[in-house]
């Protein structure tokens, strides 16, 4: 163990990485629970409003991330303050992301179905940073031995290939997967190849005159939204609370 984490940790320096990790998911459980209390009325724990302005809790997550990034950038990868501002950009990162939709929307949607962004966007935040730990590089290109490292032009083509396959996928409507392909090359091919999402550019540009194709498309977004949403939603319930119900409109008499 103790090889695995010199040769895989320490000495590529990716321990201020590992800091900002775990920094970053503690801070949104942490932070995820405060408000869940909060929304509760247990606990000591109130909302913040000098003056009767409600602070949102991005606003120090923006400036602990600035501070941190800086202070990363000009301390490396190595020593104590490379770890001390790796924690502080996690801390400022979590409680950014936390808030991500209210920044998408410019508006306090917390509570609501699109705040379930957030929510999503931190998942796959820690994610992409778990891949990298585990030693994938951007693009997909990893473990590349030293006579890969001098061709260099297949090492140009890999890059350039995979960058098509992640290209499509988001032009597919599928952008995890696209996002995940940027590490993981097997996934962005599999969103290239796969169908689009019949609202998509590319559905829009190329299933335009074939009705079978955008038939399929439909079907399969039909049959896979029906099969994972279920699953999707308790998950993020489970991780960011669930949002609040929408009461129905009366019925209007007639």
């Amino acid at each position: 163990m103790g090889h695995w984490w010199h040769e895989n940790i320490a000495e590529p320096g990716k321990m201020p990485l590992l800091l900002a990790l775990a920094a970053f998911v503690l801070t949104f459980a942490i932070t995820r629970t405060i408000t869940r209390m909060i929304r509760a009325g247990k606990g000591p724990f109130r909302n913040i409003t000098p003056g009767g302005m409600h602070i949102h809790h991005v606003v120090p997550g923006v400036v602990l991330s600035v501070v941190g990034g800086f202070g990363a950038v000009a301390s490396g990868r190595h020593g104590v303050a490379a770890g001390i501002f790796a924690v502080i950009f996690g801390v400022g990162a979590g409680l950014v992301l936390d808030e991500f939709a209210l920044i998408l929307h410019l508006d306090d949607v917390y509570w609501t179905e699109e705040g379930r962004q957030s929510v999503e966007v931190v998942v796959l935040t820690a994610s992409l940073v778990l891949l990298v730990l585990a030693g994938f590089s951007p693009l997909g290109v990893d473990d590349v031995s030293d006579e890969e490292q001098q061709g260099r032009l297949g090492l140009i083509a890999t890059y350039a290939v995979n960058f098509c396959f992640v290209l499509i996928s988001l032009f597919k409507g599928k952008l995890r997967m696209a996002v995940l392909g940027t590490l993981v090359p097997f996934v962005a091919l599999v969103g290239a190849i796969r169908l689009a999402r019949p609202t998509s550019p590319w559905a829009r540009r190329f299933y335009r005159h074939r009705h079978r194709a955008r038939s399929r498309a439909m079907l399969r977004a039909y049959h896979h939204d029906v099969r994972w949403a279920g699953p999707r939603r308790k998950f993020q319930d489970l991780i960011g609370g669930a949002p609040d119900r929408v009461p129905l409109p009366p019925a209007r008499k007639s």
